[in-house]
């Protein structure tokens, strides 16, 4: 399973560098179930994947242009700080234990990936539904720009996801960006975003397989090379809804195993 784990990896990137995210969206369940990692730990490790996946995905798109510094800025801000919040004052508040009745015992990796699941279904939906493609505003909408950078910081820290699907729409709709300096943008608030939580997770003593996160990252980073040259080539937008079919089928399965066939 390990090898079509490191096969997988490259997925991660690839979406990336197509669609300006969905790449945590692979990231926990390749770590989970493909590497056996605990759902805890592998939103540690997917904050650095796909934080480092997202840092070279967005260098290569500021030399192509396509990286607005301001609707960064005011999203990075406050999601860093909600990221923070959560990650150092929520998540070690959770039991172990949930709940246990009877023969069924159900577990704060279980309730991570459950929510994690529902986060997909969610993220299909974004991208399954057609949109527009085209700038809605040609004014920064700021106050509604930074309280969704909030939520994603909640999105990231909870759940180690970047939160592409949340950031996608809101640099189109309320920023008036294109779609290919939308995605730019959104690499490099993921980037940030992860990054800073990763840091703050070392910090507080997590213990990290460092030669295996390095492994993953390569594979994932061989995938934004992929994923940035063929987003010259195809229109990632076009791209999303049969991503979004897939997002949707394998949020689906985690739901049904986490919550009826537990380990």
């Amino acid at each position: 399973m390990e090898y079509i784990g490191y096969l997988a990896s490259i997925l991660i990137g690839i979406t990336l560098g197509l669609i300006g995210g969905g790449g945590s969206i692979l990231t926990i369940p390749i770590l989970v179930y493909l590497f056996n990692i605990n759902p805890k730990l592998a939103t540690t490790y997917s904050l650095f994947i796909v934080g480092f996946t997202a840092a070279i995905g967005a260098v290569r798109h500021y030399r192509m242009g396509n990286i607005m510094l301001k609707p960064a800025l005011l999203f990075a801000v406050p999601s860093l700080a909600t990221l923070i919040f959560v990650r150092k004052s929520i998540l070690p508040l959770l039991p172990e234990t949930i709940f246990s009745s009877g023969g069924f015992t159900f577990t704060k990796g279980a309730l991570i990936m459950a929510l994690f699941a529902v986060l997909m279904v969610a993220a299909s939906y974004s991208m399954i539904s057609k949109g527009t493609d085209h700038p809605i505003k040609t004014q920064t909408s700021t106050v509604k720009t930074m309280l969704i950078g909030a939520l994603v910081g909640i999105v990231t820290g909870f759940l180690g996801a970047g939160g592409g699907f949340l950031i996608i729409p809101a640099l189109l709709f309320f920023n008036g960006m294109s779609m290919k300096q939308a995605v730019g943008t959104s690499l490099l608030i993921i980037a940030f975003n992860s990054l800073f939580g990763f840091l703050g997770d070392v910090v507080n003593g997590i213990a990290i397989n460092y030669a295996f996160l390095l492994t993953i990252a390569i594979f994932a980073t061989v995938g934004i090379f992929i994923g940035t040259l063929l987003s010259k080539k195809i229109d990632g937008a076009k791209l999303k809804p049969a991503f979004g079919w897939f997002v949707l089928v394998m949020g689906i399965y985690i739901i049904t195993k986490e919550l009826f066939f537990p380990k």
